[in-house]
């Protein structure tokens, strides 16, 4: 009996993974053949790992307590000038009906 349901979870995950592997994410236009987006097409996945690999890791140890006078780090929120704004949730009440006409 659990080799069946292993057997059809299987068949299941597969049947999934290959129905999007076969879709289009989105359909081509011209926009995504500029050189520019080409470009950022080619340098965006070794950037994204540098910034994990290096910058995010050398971010934590220069704003630690202590080290970040050492290496003059401001946190965000104490930079002059630059307040930090709350915001409230938008909240939309629903339109009243409007009566029908009643035109005789």
């Amino acid at each position: 009996m659990k080799k069946k349901v292993m057997v059809a979870l299987l068949a299941a995950l597969l049947a999934q993974a290959s129905s999007r592997a076969m879709a289009a994410p989105d359909e081509y236009d011209d926009s995504q053949s500029d050189p520019l987006r080409v470009a950022a097409y080619l340098l965006h996945p070794p950037l994204y790992v540098l910034e994990w690999v290096f910058f995010r890791p050398f971010h934590y140890i220069v704003s630690r307590p202590g080290l970040d006078k050492v290496f003059g780090h401001t946190p965000h929120d104490e930079i002059k000038g630059m307040e930090q704004k709350t915001t409230e949730p938008i909240t939309v009440e629903p339109k009243a009906k409007a009566a029908p006409d009643e035109r005789t």
